[in-house]
Formats: structure tokens, sequence, C-alpha cells
């Protein structure tokens, strides 16, 4: 059976760490004037996915 392949994407974008899988918040690349300072700062951290998508994205990297 030939190796499953990585979606390189989805290997940019999320990290597997004990915790869970880690991403960073969208809407935090420009055009950042019009949003609040209380909304940028609650955009800061890294996210953990929620449950429901872990399937999914685990599926997209199986060497994780």
């Amino acid at each position: 059976m030939p190796k499953m392949k990585t979606n390189k994407g989805a290997a940019k974008r999320f990290k597997k760490t004990a915790g869970g899988i880690k991403y960073k918040h969208a809407t935090k690349r420009h055009i950042l004037t019009k949003r609040t300072t209380k909304n940028k700062r609650q955009l800061r951290p890294n996210a953990i996915l929620p449950k429901c998508e872990v399937a999914a994205v685990v599926r997209m990297m199986p060497y994780a």
C-alpha cells in the first residue's frame, strides 16, 4: 500500500500538541484599523481546535 499524502495546506495551518490541535485565529493579517483593540487582543493567543473538527484535520495530516 502506498504512503498517504499529507495535505500541505493543513500542515502549515495546524500543529498537533499534547493538549489537542493548535491553530491561529483568522482575520489578523491586514485592515485591522476597523477592528477594536479588544477584538484584536482576543484573537492574539493560539486556539485549540474543537472536538468536532479534529477528525477532519487528523485525516489531512496522517503522520502528525
